[in-house]
């Protein structure tokens, strides 16, 4: 359990928004949310779906963005703080003994007059397929220079030859381990090395990077189901 002030930083992609649920559901009053999508009904519909779900709306924060071809608003890290956020600070995350359990002293609660100073946590769920591969870096990096010295970032998203990639026609195909969906939207099928490079090379540190694979089976079709997501795990160092 959180027992400091967390800011939690979400970026989500159309119906990804689950993680935002979580959250909120398993958080104590402590938690205040910001989630960003670039798409104005995307977030619209995330905050209804909080409403009808009866959760408290005052610490969700939802903006919009596109984080992959421009800067976060300066009102959640100023040039200031995120030069500071680069820089080790000793109030960043000692690990505390807690009800037998280790937790993270989190980084001061304290806000810049200016701006947020940046967030605990950031949720990147299956958001990042989404963005031009040649975007991917700075997109990583955005998120890098929001993030507190010892925080984390959370990653899950597509894994290459999960069920979806196989159901692309081989004209939807615009590159490597990348389609064109029937909406217009782009998917990107991720590599636990792409996906170490990405990361590592914005300057996180790796604490868990793997594949999760799924088989269910959908009673209704018949049909069974072979799902391969990229999970991950990194830190900012202090």
């Amino acid at each position: 359990m959180l027992e400091a002030w967390c800011r939690l930083f979400g970026l989500f992609h159309k119906s990804s928004a689950n993680p935002i649920f979580v959250c909120f559901d398993r958080a104590n009053e402590k938690i205040n949310v910001y989630a960003c999508d670039c798409s104005v009904e995307a977030l619209e519909r995330a905050k209804e779906n909080l409403e009808n779900a009866g959760l408290v709306m005052d610490r969700f924060h939802p903006f919009c963005c596109d984080f992959s071809a421009t800067q976060f608003p300066k009102w959640l890290a100023c040039g200031s703080c995120r030069n500071r956020c680069s820089e080790k600070s000793p109030h960043s995350y000692p690990e505390i003994k807690q009800n037998g359990c280790t937790n993270l002293s989190l980084f001061s609660a304290e806000e810049c007059s200016c701006c947020l100073g940046g967030v605990d946590f950031v949720t990147l769920v299956f958001t990042l397929s989404a963005v031009p591969p040649g975007r991917m870096p700075t997109a990583v990096e955005e998120c890098f220079s929001v993030l507190k010295p010892g925080g984390q970032l959370f990653f899950r998203d597509y894994g290459l030859y999960d069920m979806t990639m196989l159901r692309f026609e081989p004209d939807k195909r615009v590159g490597f381990k990348h389609y064109l969906r029937g909406d217009g939207t782009y998917s990107y099928f991720f590599d636990l090395d792409y996906v170490r490079d990405l990361f590592v090379g914005a300057g996180f540190t790796e604490l868990e990077l793997e594949y999760c694979c799924v088989n269910s089976v959908n009673r209704r079709k018949r049909k069974a189901m072979r799902r391969v997501w990229v999970h991950g795990k990194f830190k900012k160092p202090l």
